[in-house]
């Protein structure tokens, strides 16, 4: 069987793991932790990154630092992992889902503006597959309603928007790296603070309420409890794994990129297919490969087809706003014309660092195969 998902690994992360053992220093912030934020701060010229336990802690710590409070609403789209969701619901704020473009499966910014509310107060901006939202029209509509963005980058790390690094054009950006994601570290993520008044409140909040940060650095004599947070901080064993990837950030990228265009290359004129569209100004990072099918039934019988002939292949999200917890916490604004179909039609081929090209034109032949039948 051809793996849908196999985590990246590129030799070094066990001898890193030793050494971040043998500097016993096994807890949060040490040597790789500051290694992997300063990293990233540097190539995606961020004003500050913060490692955290996970994309999902990083979207919390996102939605506690906006100041949401009961009541407030989160405007996002339905087509998205429940993270996106929970992490807002968790601080008492409603959900108003809005449609998706089918081009990109991404929020539809022309329909945001009219869902907003004299309670709105964060725009949530997920970036599907790691192909940009439409990010000039947002900050824009944000900044006219005096909104919040967060960029919902989980799956953007390398991507970029007009020459912006995913995660650095609203206020808040949160990456993540599961082992599903380009780079990994098992469990794990990061939030990225846009604006500097945000960096000792976001401090706080991953330190457990305290002033642990700035007892450490010395420009506190007493380390105490100052406000509410939680341990959003990730063990050093973690990013230690991490920076073994981050330091062939650019192989691993090139290397999935060359199997997106190879796919890419392989389908196109195909009609039966539809394929990824990536819009002028967005540079993606290979983060996924989807084909559509002409509906659900079509899709049902290829991912069956394909599982009969050695290759996984997988859909995607259930829209949220039709699922028990979306209905109890949000409500949909305007028409679905685009999220519940766009989503039934979509499947996800194997995709990762290292996938042969033996293994991609067996995926390749098997989907040619699918429709010659």
């Amino acid at each position: 069987m051809i793996n849908f998902n196999i985590p990246p690994y590129v030799g070094k992360e066990l001898d890193y793991i030793k050494k971040a053992v043998e500097n016993k220093k096994i807890c949060g912030d040490g040597e790789f932790t500051k290694k992997c934020d300063a990293w990233m701060e540097e190539r995606f010229h961020a004003q500050k990154v913060l490692l955290t336990t996970s994309g999902t802690t990083a979207l919390e710590m996102a939605m506690l630092l906006s100041g949401l409070q009961p009541g407030d609403e989160v405007i996002l789209p339905s087509y998205t992992f429940s993270s996106t969701a929970t992490s807002a619901v968790l601080t008492g704020a409603k959900l108003v889902f809005v449609d998706i473009r089918p081009d990109t499966m991404n929020i539809d910014e022309s329909k945001i503006e009219d869902a907003i509310t004299d309670r709105t107060k964060v725009i949530v901006a997920v970036h599907y597959a790691g192909v940009a939202c439409e990010m000039d029209t947002i900050m824009d509509i944000a900044r006219r309603h005096h909104l919040i963005v967060i960029e919902d980058a989980a799956q953007g790390v390398m991507s970029t928007y007009k020459g912006r690094s995913l995660g650095t054009i609203g206020d808040f950006g949160c990456y993540s790296f599961h082992e599903t994601k380009n780079y990994s570290m098992g469990e794990g993520g990061a939030i990225v603070i846009n604006h500097p008044e945000d960096n000792e409140p976001a401090e706080i909040l991953r330190e457990k309420g305290t002033n642990r940060a700035k007892f450490f650095r010395g420009q506190v004599d007493k380390y105490t409890w100052v406000s509410y947070g939680s341990s959003y901080l990730p063990s050093d064993m973690n990013a230690a794994y991490l920076w073994a990837q981050l330091e062939e950030a650019d192989k691993i990228n090139e290397n999935r990129l060359a199997s997106w265009q190879r796919y890419n290359d392989a389908f196109a004129g195909m009609g039966e297919l539809g394929l990824p569209i990536i819009p002028d100004g967005c540079k993606h990072n290979a983060h996924m490969y989807y084909v559509k099918l002409k509906d659900l039934e079509e899709r049902t019988a290829f991912i069956a087809y394909l599982k009969e002939h050695g290759v996984q292949s997988t859909f995607h999200y259930i829209p949220l706003h039709s699922s028990p917890a979306g209905k109890k916490f949000g409500r949909f604004h305007g028409e679905d014309v685009y999220t519940t179909s766009e989503s039934n039609r979509l499947t996800r081929l194997p995709m990762y660092y290292g996938l042969t090209k033996e293994d991609q034109d067996k995926v390749i032949q098997t989907v040619k195969d699918f429709f010659e039948q």
